[in-house]
C-alpha cells in the first residue's frame, strides 16, 4: 500500500505534465495555421488584377509571368504540404509524440516563413510598379508643362535672356528626346525603366529651370546696373578730383577697367549657361563697387574733418606751448626751494621738445593740404595722431603744475605730523615717568632714543634749501612707525606692570599655605625691582594659576572694570 500511493501521485504527475506539453503544442499548432492563413489571404490576386489594367509589354509581362508563377508554387504546392505537415503535427500530439511534434513544427516554420518572403516580395513589386506608374504620370505632365511653360517664356521674353537664348533653346529641344523615350517605354510596360527618365529629367529640368529664372537678372546686372553704377563712379570721381581730391592711391580707374573687361567674359559664360560661377562673381563684383562708394564717402567726411579742425588744432598746439613754457618758469622759481627728481624736473623742457616736433609736424601737414597731392582719409590719420600728442603732453603738463602746486602743501602736512610727532614722544615719556614703577627698562630707553633720533632727522631734513620732499616724506614714514611702536610698546609695559602688581596682591592671600607658589612670587617680586617687567609677570601669573586655575581671568576682569568705574 505504501508504495502504491507515491506511484498514483507520480503518474499524476507525469499525466498533468503531459497535458501541459500537450496544450503547449497545440497552441504552437494554431499559432502556425493561423500564419498560414495570413499569408493566404494576402491581397495579391488583387493587386495583380490592377496591373492588368497596364501595359502587360515588356517588364510588366515579364514581372507579372514571375508573379504567378511564384504565387502559383506557394497556392499550389507549398500550402499543401503545410496542410499535410499541420495534420501531422496534431496527430503525433495526440499520440504524446512530442519530440516528433516539435521537429514538424520546426519544418512548417520553415516553410511557412519561406512563403511569407515570395508573397510579401511579390506585394512590394506590385506596389513599387503600380506606385511607378502613377508617379511617372504624374510628374512627367508637370515637366512637359514646366517645359511648355518655358518655351512660352522664352518666346516672349526673348529680349530679357539676349544672347543666351539659342543655347537655351537648344537645351529644351534635349529634352524632347527623353518625353519621347519615356512615352515609348511607357507603352512597352517598361515603367521601372521609365521611372529612371523621370529622375534624370527631374534633375536637368530642376537646373534648366533654375537658370531660366536667373539669367534674364544676372544679365541685367552685367549689362546694365554695374555698368551704369561704374559710370556714376567715374563721373564721382572726376568731380571729386576736380575739387582738389587726391584719389590716385585708390587706384579706382584701374580697377573699374579692369571689372568691365570682366563684365564682358561673364556675358559670355551666361551666354553659354555657365550661371553659378557667374552669381558668385557678380555679387563679388557689387561688393567691391560698394566698396568704392564708401572709400570715396570717407574721403568726404575726411576732407570735412581736415577742414573743421585743422585750425582748431593749430590753435590748440600755440595754446599748450604757452602753457609749456609758463609751467617751465614756474618750475625753475620752485626748484630754488623745492629739489626735484631729475626726471620729473625735465618734464617741462622734453614737453617743449615734442611740441617743436609737432609743430613741425602741422606745418608739413599743412603744406600737403594746400598742394592738395595727398588723400584726405591719411590727412585725417595725421591730424589726429598730432591732436592725440598734444593732448598727452598737456595732460602730463597738467599732472606736473599739480605736482608743483602741492609741494607747499606736502611741506606744510610733513611739518604738522612732526610736530605730533614729538607731542606723542613727549607724551609718552611723561606717561612713563609718572608711572608708579621702580624704573624704565634700558630697552624702552633705547627705543625712546631712537625714536627721538628718527623724528631729529625727518626735522633736519626740514631745514634744507632747496627742500628735497621725496626725502623729507621718506624720513617721516620711519619716524611715524618707530614712533607709533615706542608709544605702543610703553603701554603695553605699563599695563603689564598693573597686573603683575594685582596678581601679587591676589596671591598673598595664599602665601602661607602655599610655600612652593610664595618662593615663586618672591622670585617674581625680586624680577620686578630688577625691571625685568616681563618676567615678573610670568612668574607671578603661573604661581597663581597654579594653585587657582582661573584666577587670571578674574584679575583681569577686575582691572577691566576698575578702570571703567574710574
Amino acid at each position: 500500500m505504501k508504495y502504491i500511493i507515491p506511484a498514483i501521485i507520480i503518474l499524476l504527475v507525469i499525466a498533468i505534465f503531459a497535458f501541459i506539453i500537450r496544450r503547449k503544442h497545440n497552441s504552437e499548432i494554431s499559432r502556425l495555421e493561423h500564419e498560414k492563413h495570413q499569408i493566404q489571404n494576402k491581397p495579391i490576386l488583387e493587386e495583380m488584377t490592377k496591373v492588368k489594367q497596364l501595359n502587360m509589354n515588356g517588364q510588366t509581362e515579364e514581372m507579372f509571368e514571375g508573379w504567378r508563377n511564384t504565387w502559383t508554387e506557394v497556392m499550389d504546392v507549398h500550402m499543401p504540404k503545410i496542410d499535410v505537415l499541420l495534420f501531422d503535427a496534431e496527430e503525433t500530439v495526440d499520440r504524446f509524440l512530442f519530440l516528433k511534434a516539435s521537429k514538424v513544427e520546426r519544418e512548417i516554420q520553415t516553410l511557412i516563413s519561406l512563403c511569407d518572403v515570395k508573397m510579401s516580395g511579390i506585394l512590394k513589386e506590385l506596389e513599387e510598379l503600380i506606385g511607378s506608374e502613377e508617379k511617372n504620370r504624374i510628374e512627367m505632365e508637370q515637366l512637359k508643362e514646366q517645359h511648355r511653360a518655358a518655351r512660352k517664356t522664352l518666346l516672349a521674353h526673348q529680349y530679357s535672356f539676349g544672347e543666351a537664348v539659342p543655347a537655351l533653346e537648344r537645351k529644351l529641344e534635349s529634352f524632347i528626346p527623353h518625353f519621347e523615350e519615356f512615352d515609348n517605354l511607357t507603352e512597352t510596360g517598361n515603367y521601372l525603366s521609365a521611372r529612371e527618365i523621370v529622375m534624370a529629367v527631374q534633375d536637368e529640368g530642376q537646373k534648366f529651370f533654375h537658370k531660366l529664372h536667373v539669367i534674364p537678372t544676372i544679365l541685367t546686372e552685367i549689362q546694365h546696373k554695374i555698368p551704369a553704377t561704374i559710370h556714376e563712379l567715374r563721373n564721382g570721381q572726376k568731380e571729386m578730383e576736380e575739387s582738389s581730391y587726391y584719389l590716385q592711391h585708390l587706384e579706382m580707374t584701374k580697377k573699374l577697367d579692369a571689372i568691365e573687361i570682366e563684365l564682358v567674359d561673364l556675358k559670355a559664360a551666361i551666354v553659354e549657361l555657365e550661371v553659378a560661377k557667374s552669381i558668385t562673381r557678380v555679387e563679388e563684383i557689387k561688393d567691391e563697387i560698394e566698396t568704392f562708394y564708401d572709400l570715396l564717402e570717407k574721403e568726404v567726411l575726411a576732407k570735412k574733418y581736415v577742414d573743421n579742425y585743422k585750425d582748431q588744432t593749430a590753435h590748440r598746439l600755440r595754446e599748450v606751448t604757452s602753457v609749456t613754457r609758463a609751467i617751465s618758469e614756474e618750475a625753475a622759481f620752485v626748484q630754488q626751494s623745492y629739489r626735484l627728481p631729475e626726471k620729473e624736473a625735465e618734464i617741462p623742457q622734453s614737453c617743449l621738445k615734442e611740441l617743436e616736433e609737432l609743430e613741425k609736424k602741422f606745418e608739413l601737414l599743412s603744406t600737403r593740404v594746400e598742394e592738395e597731392r595727398s588723400a584726405y582719409s591719411s590727412l585725417q590719420e595725421e591730424l589726429n595722431e598730432i591732436a592725440e600728442e598734444i593732448d598727452r603732453l598737456y595732460d602730463e603738463q597738467d599732472r606736473f603744475a599739480n605736482r608743483l602746486k602741492n609741494l607747499r602743501i606736502d611741506e606744510n602736512h610733513a611739518r604738522e605730523k612732526l610736530e605730533e610727532l614729538k607731542n606723542l614722544l613727549h607724551d609718552t615719556d611723561r606717561m612713563l615717568q609718572k608711572a608708579n614703577i621702580p624704573g624704565i627698562p634700558e630697552e624702552m630707553d633705547i627705543r625712546l632714543e631712537e625714536a627721538e633720533e628718527h623724528i631729529y632727522v625727518a626735522m633736519q631734513s626740514l631745514q634744507e634749501v632747496p627742500l628735497n620732499m621725496t626725502l623729507v616724506d621718506n624720513y617721516l614714514e620711519k619716524a611715524e612707525a618707530c614712533m607709533e611702536e615706542v608709544h605702543k610698546r610703553a603701554k603695553e609695559m605699563l599695563e603689564n606692570v598693573l597686573l603683575t602688581e594685582k596678581i601679587i596682591q591676589y596671591g598673598n592671600r595664599y602665601r602661607a599655605t602655599h610655600p612652593t607658589m610664595h618662593a615663586r612670587l618672591l622670585e617674581a617680586e625680586e624680577a620686578f625691582r630688577q625691571l625685568r617687567y616681563a618676567k615678573a609677570l610670568e612668574d607671578a601669573a603661573t604661581a597663581v594659576e597654579e594653585v587657582e586655575p582661573g584666577a587670571l581671568k578674574k584679575i583681569e576682569v577686575l582691572i577691566k572694570e576698575t578702570a571703567w568705574r574710574t
